[in-house]
């Protein structure tokens, strides 16, 4: 066994992980070498490597998870060890077993491991073996549908169906009837063979109510295993973990430490050698069971990082080259209080469908005051639409939850996406939501909590004239930036109106619900006064900003303590702010104007209720109807895959298909007509 530090290694991995994963080779003096598909030819990852090697075309399959062309990348680059990263290949015993025999170190577990711990049926029997609680099922493959149904009536509703070799939320179903797990257990196959060349399935009893909590481990060749406390992963949608924070708000110290016990014989059972994670479910009562071993990094790992002030890249590299761990589980510490938000690129406003394409503004915030980003982008590079929908990672760490909280709140208001939709709207009302801030949440928080979708008036603002105040000054601004324009008559030079008209409502710029508030706009002093009169009286914003007209992020301190960041945006004659994810859109205009707008004319919107269009740019892979076949609302009428999801489109209502307008095959941009009903 060596224990001569490597000096080059390669990352077998794309996106924000690669670059991750450089970053700690790079503080540790060790060289990297990057692959790339051809679509990520212009990818951070690439351009932050000392070398990169081509491996193919952009799909994955013909690239990422082909594991002879990444072994072929090592022995021509000279790598003497590969970091496998997340997802891809990173828990494939075969490449871990292949990299061994080319004399190649893979920096993870030993296939052995994988093999009895990746493998979600295998890793249940061992646990169940080792008496570990684990939730009742059925733990072979599953051949059939009918085998599915009965298994899951036998078992009792609800259950879960899951892929043996998923993760990610990739292959995974809950089911509350016989309809539910015969159309569940086939979209698992589907999606599992697609993401993960293995399609077996297996059922296991859905807890209701429960938390999702996961133990660190970490585990050298010398024997030594440690637990690196616990992190809270229930915060999900469809199983796809939306927020993770470290330490948990509901686990104490007794259970963290029967957790941390019982995950660490788990992994000694297995003769574990790298950073693993050892998930499982937690129920009301704290009792908690076994669901499965990752035996690999994990995507939140940044928060374990955070409260133990241990890089696990750094310790996956070091015992992946033979060195011993130089600290025992009591020195182990838990300092303060870590949150991560996952950026992802969909539309949380139409569904959280895919968003890809270009970043045409991409500043996420200052990495200052405990803020940390892991990223693969930069501005003006593309979200392609073959890899997962991650855009960066933000991490903030506090003293405590409650500083954490404020923290990335204040971060997501500074973090700034166009040319693309983001999930930041929805993050930041997950992070005001008092459930959340109070710590009384399920996996099913977001179910429950948004059971019509995530709307734009999900989340109202908190003090919506501060927004409106905002908006008045930015107009102010405006209007004085138009003032300097030079050539202006002696004795006719502009003067700036005190008085305006907010108009606001369920569509600005229309007759419907218009809501008019008067206002007046004073300075003195560098400071801006709005005085805003309603039917609460007179109320005054007091607002010291230095920002300029066309800048996105406007920072000011309102009434002298209050400070905020909302991004803005001028959008012809509207005004756009988001802060904390409360969106607002008003115009500013004089007491003319809005009397003149009232006699506006209203444009209607197009009808296309007979239409089916592409919500997302994808590729198009079934269509399930024919021209003049009869269709019902709920039906199935065609499947578009976009970063390695299927989005199945259904009919809203019944009718008769006239036109089939797309082939299957077909990528698909957004709103591209795919069906036409008569």
């Amino acid at each position: 066994m060596t224990t001569k530090m490597f000096k080059k290694i390669l990352i077998a991995n794309r996106g924000e992980i690669a670059c991750r994963v450089m970053k700690t080779a790079q503080k540790m003096g060790i060289k990297t070498v990057a692959v790339y598909s051809e679509a990520d030819k212009e990818a951070r990852h690439v351009q932050m490597a000392d070398e990169a090697v081509c491996i193919g075309p952009a799909p994955s399959r013909e690239s990422y998870l082909l594991m002879e062309r990444i072994i072929q990348a090592c022995k021509d680059t000279g790598a003497q060890a590969v970091h496998p990263g997340y997802g891809f290949l990173s828990e494939n015993e075969q490449f871990a077993k292949r990299c061994e025999e080319e004399g190649i170190v893979f920096i993870g577990p030993k296939h052995q491991s994988i093999a009895a711990m990746g493998d979600k049926i295998a890793s249940k029997k061992l646990a169940l073996a080792a008496k570990v609680n684990t939730i009742p099922g059925h733990n072979e493959a599953i051949a059939t549908t009918e085998e599915a149904v009965k298994i899951a009536q036998g078992i009792g509703y609800p259950v879960m169906i899951k892929a043996s070799a998923g993760g990610g939320g990739k292959g995974l179903r809950v089911a509350f009837n016989d309809k539910e797990a015969a159309e569940g257990f086939a979209a698992c196959k589907t999606e599992a063979m697609n993401s993960f060349g293995d399609d077996r399935i297996f059922i296991e009893k859905f807890v209701e109510g429960p938390r999702h909590i996961e133990i660190q481990v970490l585990g050298d060749s010398h024997g030594n295993v440690v637990y690196l406390n616990e992190r809270d992963c229930s915060i999900q949608r469809r199983h796809q973990k939306v927020i993770e924070e470290a330490p948990s708000p509901f686990i104490d110290p007794e259970t963290r430490k029967a957790m941390g016990e019982q995950a660490v014989a788990l992994a000694k059972a297995v003769n574990y050698q790298s950073a693993g994670t050892v998930e499982f479910v937690v129920g009301k009562d704290k009792s908690f069971y076994f669901l499965e071993m990752n035996t690999r990094l994990q995507v939140e790992h940044p928060v374990t990082e955070n409260i133990t002030g241990i890089d696990l890249v750094e310790q996956m590299i070091r015992v992946a080259a033979g060195e011993k761990l130089t600290f025992e589980q009591k020195d182990i510490k838990l300092d303060g209080w870590s949150i991560e938000c996952r950026i992802n690129a969909d539309d949380p406003f139409r569904n959280f469908l895919p968003s890809t394409g270009r970043l045409v503004k991409y500043r996420p915030p200052e990495e200052v005051g405990g803020v940390r980003v892991d990223t693969g982008v930069y501005e003006g590079g593309e979200i392609p639409m073959f890899y997962d929908s991650m855009i960066a990672k933000l991490i903030v760490h506090g003293k405590n939850r409650a500083e954490a909280i404020e923290k990335m709140r204040s971060a997501l208001n500074d973090f700034v996406i166009r040319g693309i939709h983001s999930n930041i709207p929805f993050q930041a009302a997950l992070l005001q939501h008092p459930r959340f801030v109070s710590g009384d949440f399920t996996t099913g928080f977001i179910v429950e909590e948004y059971p019509a979708g995530f709307k734009t008036d999900s989340v109202q603002p908190s003090d919506s004239k501060r927004l409106v105040a905002l908006a008045a000054f930015m107009r102010y601004r405006y209007l004085e930036h138009i003032k300097m324009i030079d050539g202006q008559l002696a004795g006719h030079e502009m003067t700036i109106a005190k008085q305006f008209v907010v108009v606001t409502g369920s569509r600005v710029g229309s007759r419907e619900n218009p809501i008019e508030i008067p206002i007046r706009v004073e300075l003195k002093d560098s400071t801006y006064s709005v005085y805003i009169d309603d039917a609460d009286g007179v109320s005054r914003y007091d607002i010291v900003s230095n920002w300029r007209p066309g800048e996105i992020c406007l920072r000011a301190t309102i009434n002298g303590t209050s400070k905020v960041t909302a991004q803005v945006e001028r959008r012809g004659g509207k005004y756009f702010l988001v802060l904390d994810g409360a969106q607002y859109e008003c115009m500013v205009l004089s007491p003319l104007g809005a009397e003149l707008q009232r006699r506006m004319p209203v444009k209607t919107p197009p009808d296309t209720s007979k239409l089916i269009m592409s919500p997302m740019p994808g590729l198009l892979t079934n269509i399930s109807v024919k021209v003049g076949e009869s269709v019902t609302a709920g039906q199935k009428l065609a499947a578009i895959e976009a970063m390695k999801m299927e989005n199945t489109l259904t009919a809203t209502q019944d009718g008769v298909v006239a036109e089939i307008c797309a082939n299957v095959g077909e990528s698909l941009a957004v709103d591209q007509l795919i069906i036409r009903f008569a």
